[in-house]
């Protein structure tokens, strides 16, 4: 088998797709990669999704520790953006996950761009805080259960028109 033309299918697969890849089909794949290519193949599945998918029939009862960033994001009239997640129909903070080998501050302009269209600049990020521990525990509705560690930034200068990905129901700006 060529494994490169494997990794090219998969990253046009949709998100679905990728989530519903066979454990045993994952495993045969794996074997086959370098450490840099299943850093990529990782990568283009999402750390949290590929790291369950490694896990077989462990997948949903593992507790996963995830590291990601989320923004603050400031209009000029001081309102704060919010996003309603289209996973577990809450309102939150624009943000997500790490990829492997990923600096916390691309980790915030992907995700921005990612889930808002906004483009934003590493030097518009400003730290506020890292937050972690037993808050951060978050129950998904497919049973998979996280503790995020996240670093919170701050944003006050970004571009582009707003717009959401399917990862959102909504973006608004509330007070």
């Amino acid at each position: 088998m060529n494994y490169k033309k494997i990794l090219e299918k998969i990253k046009k697969m949709s998100i679905q797709e990728k989530r519903n890849i066979k454990y045993d089909e994952l495993v045969d794949i794996v074997n086959h990669l370098s450490a840099d290519e299943i850093i990529d193949l990782s990568n283009m599945i999402g750390y949290p999704v590929f790291a369950r998918l490694c896990m077989g029939t462990l997948q949903h009862k593992f507790v996963l520790l995830q590291d990601g960033a989320a923004a603050v994001i400031v209009n000029k009239n001081n309102q704060v953006l919010l996003q309603k997640r289209a996973d577990r129909d809450k309102w939150g903070l624009p943000g997500g996950c790490q990829e492997l080998g990923e600096r916390f501050q691309d980790t915030m302009i992907r995700e921005v761009k990612e889930e808002t269209n906004l483009d934003v600049r590493e030097e518009d990020l400003e730290l506020i805080d890292i937050v972690s521990g037993a808050s951060r525990r978050n129950d998904y509705p497919n049973g998979d259960v996280v503790i995020n560690n996240t670093v919170l930034y701050c944003i006050k200068e970004y571009f582009g028109e707003l717009k959401w990905d399917m990862e959102s129901k909504e973006l608004r700006f509330l007070i």
